[in-house]
């Protein structure tokens, strides 16, 4: 009985380590499709910000401290981010969903422009166009991090499997039929010596 348990186990822990490693693959292709994007993201973004934050500091040697403040204190459009998650190889990584209010792209300027610079223009548009990908830079980024723990949880699974787990079943199922058959051996010599003094008594019998 014991035998045939530990044969359902390792079959059950045979199947489950070759799903795992399965598994470990697909999350694998999948970090490194996302790992990809991360890089093209990053560089855009980076880019981006550099231009935004020279036209920013253009329009702040132009204008006062005070004047550019108040330029920027009462935004006109309202923006709405939806986070859900989406399932990768039973892994919820987040999902943005970034809308304004109004999609008229004039009311991302919250001042008039009689009193401003038109490097305070260029900063807001480049920012307005970068902002898109900064957040789907944070998304890839989420699931990057959610996606390495998810593999390294599913390697110590398949490790402990392939080189714990089976081995030593299969080294107790070895064990034993091994005792199994000293046993059956030990049994057929009792039988065989039990034979020989039944016919010996029959024989002095006679």
């Amino acid at each position: 009985m014991v035998l045939n348990q530990l044969k359902g186990r390792l079959r059950t822990a045979t199947r489950g380590h070759k799903l795992l490693k399965d598994k470990r693959d697909e999350l694998m292709r999948q970090f490194m499709d996302i790992v990809r994007r991360n890089r093209e993201l990053r560089t855009r973004v980076e880019a981006g910000l550099t231009e935004a934050f020279a036209a920013m500091t253009v329009a702040g040697a132009i204008m006062s401290p005070e004047m550019l403040e108040q330029a920027l204190l009462y935004p006109r459009q309202k923006v709405e981010l939806d986070a859900k998650y989406v399932n990768i190889m039973s892994v919820n990584v987040p999902a943005f969903d970034f809308r304004t209010e109004d999609i008229d792209p004039g009311d991302m300027y919250p001042y008039g422009f009689a009193q401003t610079s038109g490097e305070l223009d260029d900063a807001l548009a480049k920012l307005f166009q970068v902002f898109n990908d900064m957040l789907e830079l944070a998304q890839v980024e989420k699931s990057m991090q959610l996606l390495a723990q998810e593999i390294e949880k599913t390697r110590r699974r398949v490790n402990a499997l392939e080189y714990v787990m089976i081995p030593d079943l299969q080294e107790s199922i070895k064990y034993i039929t091994m005792k199994l058959a000293e046993n059956e051996n030990s049994t057929k010599v009792r039988l065989m010596k039990v034979k020989d003094m039944v016919l010996q008594q029959a024989h002095n019998f006679k």
